[in-house]
């Protein structure tokens, strides 16, 4: 099974929001896609099947209120059922990571999960290195409490300063190709 992640657009957003609607309780309005969409368009990623459909996505944005010390929030992370147990969330997860340090020097990524969410705890703990941070009591909209979770981006610094090194020993340009790091 083939399985292609890059970077989100606004004609995604629709498969998206379906992909959403089928995999969590917590449904967004399309002007909330649209928002990160336009802000952070390098920080949203989808996997796609070898057909081209959606089959997951990640949606991420940066915290607007810490230029001191920049960190990104995964928003929303949902991959279909019928692609579940591939890697496909991690690797959409490390990919948005990636993008929040290449592109806004992100020192590290916060997100919330449900207390009852097992399968998305061990993910983010066993696989992806989060740490709870706290319980937020009565987060989501039926009363269940979160856990807030942070995950430190440094080991995304150290691939980042290892590419750059590489780089610069061959005497060539980084140049980076498409949205990665457009700020406009």
């Amino acid at each position: 099974m083939s399985i292609n992640i890059r970077c989100a657009t606004t004609d995604d957003l629709l498969s998206i929001q379906h992909c959403n609607l089928q995999c969590l309780p917590e449904n967004y309005q399309m002007k909330y896609y649209l928002y990160h969409a336009l802000s952070w368009p390098q920080l949203s990623y989808v996997a796609e099947d070898e057909k081209g459909k959606i089959v997951g996505y990640v949606l991420a944005k940066m915290e607007e209120d810490c230029e001191d010390n920049p960190h990104g929030h995964i928003t929303s992370l949902a991959v279909k059922r019928s692609h579940r147990r591939l890697g496909i969330a991690q690797k959409l997860m490390n990919q948005a990571s990636r993008a929040m340090v290449e592109c806004f020097d992100a020192k590290y990524v916060s997100l919330h999960v449900r207390r009852s969410n097992r399968a998305a705890l061990n993910l983010y703990t066993s696989s992806l290195q989060f740490e709870v941070s706290e319980v937020e009591p009565k987060y989501y909209a039926d009363g269940e409490d979160a856990y807030s979770m942070k995950r430190d981006l440094s080991s995304f610094y150290t691939e980042k300063n290892a590419a750059k090194e590489k780089t610069n020993k061959d005497g060539n340009t980084h140049i980076h190709t498409g949205r990665c790091c457009d700020r406009s």
